[in-house]
């Protein structure tokens, strides 16, 4: 691709290094930006800085946060002893969005997946461990995509906490295999987290 601008070419060459974005779609994100007053430009640029240089997370569950201890483990209203195993921010945003659920998170950083270099030693598996190890847990909820990384990753996980005092579950397959969490609709994803289910179960479908 052709520009007649080389600022307007790195512009886009930056923007089309984000995920799902290709150089069409830059160009005609960058353009857009040109045609907007200056302070919406700076606004944004600014953002972008602060996220990047203030953002946190917390020493609890490891979800973005902007202070040490994120608002969801903070609330003394929220079940400490009820843990949701995710992948990412995405799917606590996800699960808080179906309103059903009422303890708090352990954000992975990601699932287990050898093909994309991934390992359990890349993810926030060890200090689950230990937050059962304390007893101060009597549930997990896995609640990872119903891929094959995913499935994996749970496994692993039921694997090394067998003989420890905690009820272990997984939500309801009510989430199509193969599904994103963050992409299902918050009924099928609520009802998937009120209806879930021993995991030991879901190891025999």
């Amino acid at each position: 691709m052709n520009f007649s601008s080389k600022l307007l070419g790195q512009a886009v060459n930056q923007v089309s290094q984000l995920p799902g974005i290709g150089k069409r779609s830059a160009l005609r994100l960058v353009l857009h930006l040109l045609k907007q007053p200056k302070s919406q430009t700076d606004n944004l640029t600014r953002a972008l800085n602060n996220l990047q240089e203030h953002i946190s997370y917390c020493k609890n569950c490891h979800n973005i946060s902007d202070s040490d201890v994120c608002e969801i483990c903070s609330n003394s209203k929220r079940n400490k002893q009820l843990i949701c195993v995710v992948e990412d921010i995405r799917d606590v945003m996800a699960i808080e969005n179906t309103m059903q659920f009422h303890g708090v998170y352990h954000v992975l950083g990601g699932k287990i997946s050898p093909i994309d270099g991934v390992g359990p030693q890349n993810l926030n598996i060890e200090s689950l461990v230990e937050k059962v190890k304390s007893g101060a847990v009597e549930e997990l909820i896995f609640a990872l995509s119903s891929t094959m990384e995913g499935d994996t990753t749970n496994f692993y996980i039921f694997k090394l906490l067998n003989g420890f005092e905690v009820k272990i579950s997984t939500i309801a397959r009510g989430i199509a295999v193969g599904d994103e969490l963050e992409y299902a609709d918050e009924i099928t994803l609520g009802r998937s987290i009120v209806n879930r289910i021993p995991f030991e179960n879901s190891l025999k479908y």
